[in-house]
């Protein structure tokens, strides 16, 4: 009896030193964000020229803000002002303390002779006498509005103010759904369309020709108006709930037609366009005439983003040609990669296009519709045109893949020639990098980072190899010594036993590899972008505390996500259930093979918005690996969800496979602990997606969580949403009871 007391009292020290989900544990997760904040150094985040030459920057030092002033020419470094004399100006000025190495100023603007700056705090233009430092007001400057409504809304084509000629002699409208001009000079008006009706009319959007002799109007017959109905439960200003309506356009439905329609304007003449290249329309936009007014083009998104067209039409027979056909059997990343520039005084357009594999540019003769040569090629994406220089024929840019032993998402700045010559990298080193530019091209300041590495910053110059100047190291001391971990970069073979999968791994801060830990994956696997950390942070809000209550959290970019070939990229193609799966648990297995005290038996996951979706497909489709998933506005059936984004992927037009992908069509399958959250007032996704989720789980007779947020939008589950997180994890992963939120929380 004795041993057996003494083997229990053991058994008990033994679990208590290795308790994970505990109060101490809770307490910490809660507190991380203010305890790694501003414990990283020398990592300033802009860089703004002054000229060919010179630029300043604040940086941040372990002793406070740092205004600092660089010459590139020579190579100088230098404080941009006296700190001290500032903040006693800025002191006297506003009558209360500033300290000088607090000071928080932005658009710094010197004089020719650096003796006098202008600067702005807060919303107030100062300029200072930098010899005698005497301050004075300049203005006032009035605060930005960035309240731009709801995302979702659109136009109404039939408002729109009359448009003038280039010339002044007419001002063109839209009268009783139709076009008219006015003489400017005699007031007669003369209506040039007569075939616009109520149910057909022509759109405000007036597009006149550079040399006044030519009308671009066109006709729209309105698709279905489809609404979303929600109800705000607990507005703050009234006691009766609110009645919330939004114009809510979902796969599946009718979509306005479109139809161009040119005018001459001398004899009166309407001129149509016929409608058969771009009959199937997504949407069509981008009107633009040509300088010389012989013709205009406009872009054709066809229904389902198989086929995207650049359409040229004469402007004396109406006779529509296109001079881009990019097709593709899957899908055509309109929004993601799309990219159009027409060179300046020249009949040439750069375009983008995966038709090789690989995300690249080429140029057109904007006349014929020939392509005169591919500008970039290679086992790589071109990211990001940044600029291009028609005078010198040359093109800015952003890459990555261009290195074997990087990871393939790091973004890299590069330059190459129209005729695909020249190719020439400004960044080589292993990181993420930023680069800006001086207004020549002449020098650029280059930051670079990595998850493992903090930020890196240095002057360079075109042409040297070399940086010429280190500005900035960012330093990470104070933030080792809170105990913090740095995150893994990781990589293991994908589902086709080649391709390398990138993730990281984040560890707590009190991580014993003697414990064992249950992982979580935080998911977002929207084709859109790819989403893993690539740059350094002390604090990843959606990994780092979770990790704290005793797990180890992963983020894996799987195939079906952006950025690499356009053959990983199409796993998605009608199959967002796939949300890289297959990729994500090969991933983790490795992870757990090569660190024991990651436990591959219990697995959890979380996400967002395509993120929920992804989540709780995970207990649907793939609890054979996934035990608990934490969804969050989800979108849970594609047909559910905003059109554009969900058509792009799984095309048009709605066939079985929606319903096949749909977590609520197969409810019935899922196993596993499942929590899910949703706002009530959601216009992002509609929160009928997660509510018919539940009611086929309750259907099915599946147990689950449900946490409605009242007043909430589309939100993760704010404060409240991530402490029942948290909570679910810590009951059904660590299998023991959360602490009282009083112990914890207040």
């Amino acid at each position: 009896m004795k041993r057996k007391f003494l083997v229990l009292f053991n058994l008990l020290c033994f679990s208590g030193l290795f308790a994970q989900g505990t109060v101490d544990d809770y307490k910490r997760a809660e507190s991380l964000d203010t305890l790694f904040r501003n414990k990283v150094f020398n990592t300033p985040s802009s860089f703004n020229w002054l000229n060919k030459n010179e630029f300043w920057y604040k940086n941040n030092t372990k002793e406070g803000s740092e205004y600092v002033f660089v010459n590139a020419e020579t190579q100088e470094q230098k404080s941009a002002f006296d700190h001290q004399k500032l903040a006693a100006a800025l002191s006297e000025k506003l009558e209360k303390d500033i300290e000088s190495s607090k000071i928080d100023i932005s658009n710094l603007k010197f004089d020719e002779n650096k003796s006098n700056l202008e600067f702005q705090l807060d919303t107030i233009k100062y300029n200072i006498d930098l010899a005698g430092y005497k301050l004075r007001v300049v203005e006032n400057v009035p605060r930005r509005n960035w309240d731009r409504g709801y995302w979702g809304r659109r136009g109404n084509e039939r408002e729109g103010d009359p448009v003038p000629s280039p010339d002044k002699k007419y001002t063109a409208f839209i009268k009783n759904s139709n076009l008219y001009i006015k003489d400017n000079k005699t007031k007669e008006e003369t209506q040039l369309s007569f075939d616009g009706t109520k149910g057909f009319f022509y759109a405000a959007n007036i597009i006149w020709s550079p040399n006044s002799e030519k009308i671009v109007a066109y006709k729209v017959r309105p698709g279905e108006q489809h609404d979303i109905y929600f109800v705000e439960s607990s507005p703050d200003d009234q006691l009766q709930p609110k009645l919330h309506t939004r114009d809510y356009t979902k796969p599946g439905d009718e979509l306005d037609f479109k139809s161009p329609q040119l005018f001459d304007v001398a004899s009166q003449k309407h001129i149509p366009v016929a409608t058969d290249l771009f009959d199937a329309q997504f949407s069509l936009y981008n009107y633009q005439w040509k300088d010389d007014s012989s013709s205009f083009t406009f872009e054709f998104n066809q229904r389902g983003h198989q086929a995207y067209r650049v359409i040229k039409v004469d402007a004396k027979t109406g006779k529509a040609t296109a001079i881009i056909d990019e097709t593709s059997p899957t899908f055509i990343d309109y929004s993601g990669k799309k990219y159009r520039h027409d060179v300046k005084g020249k009949d040439e357009i750069i375009w983008a296009s995966e038709r090789d594999g690989y995300n690249h540019l080429y140029l057109y003769d904007s006349n014929t519709g020939k392509v005169k040569n591919q500008i970039t090629s290679g086992n790589w994406p071109v990211r990001k045109v940044v600029e291009v220089d028609d005078e010198n024929r040359q093109i800015y840019f952003t890459a990555s893949g261009l290195d074997k032993g990087q990871d393939p998402y790091l973004i890299h700045y590069c330059r190459i020639d129209f005729d695909g010559k020249n190719f020439t990298r400004f960044t080589s080193e292993n990181g993420n990098h930023k680069v800006t530019f001086s207004p020549d091209k002449e020098y650029y300041v280059d930051q670079y980072s990595r998850v493992d590495m903090p930020a890196v910053t240095v002057l360079k110059k075109t042409g040297k190899k070399k940086p010429i100047l280190a500005l900035e190291e960012g330093d990470i001391t104070e933030l080792e010594k809170t105990g913090w971990k740095q995150p893994e970069v990781f990589t293991a073979k994908g589902r086709d036993g080649e391709t390398d999968i990138w993730g990281i791994i984040v560890r707590p801060t009190n991580f014993d590899p003697s414990k064992t830990y249950p992982i979580i994956e935080y998911i977002y696997a929207g084709p859109h972008d790819s989403f893993v950390p690539k740059e350094f942070s002390s604090y990843y809000w959606a990994l780092s505390s979770l990790a704290e209550l005793g797990f180890i959290v992963v983020q894996i970019d799987g195939m079906g996500t952006s950025n690499r070939s356009k053959a990983f990229h199409d796993v998605c193609w009608q199959n967002l259930k796939d949300a890289g799966f297959p990729d994500r648990k090969l991933w983790i297995t490795a992870a757990a093979e090569k660190y024991p005290y990651m436990n591959a038996d219990k697995v959890g996951i979380r996400g967002t918005s395509a993120g929920g979706q992804s989540a709780g497909a995970a207990l649907v489709f793939n609890s054979d690996f996934y035990d608990v998933a934490v969804a969050s506005c989800g979108c849970h059936d594609n047909r559910m969800d905003k059109i554009w984004w969900n058509e792009q992927w799984m095309g048009y037009p709605i066939g079985p496979h929606y319903a096949a992908n749909s977590n609520i069509e197969n409810a019935a399958q899922l196993q596993g602990n499942l929590m899910l959250i949703v706002g009530e007032v959601d216009d992002n996704v509609d929160p009928a997606s997660t509510m018919q989720f539940a009611d086929a789980l309750i259907k099915a007779n599946k147990d689950f969580d449900l946490v409605v947020l009242p007043g909430e939008n589309h939100t993760s589950g704010g404060v409240f949403g991530e402490r029942k997180r948290r909570d679910f994890f810590v009951k059904h992963l660590l299998e023991v009871d959360p602490p009282s939120w009083d112990k914890v929380y207040n």
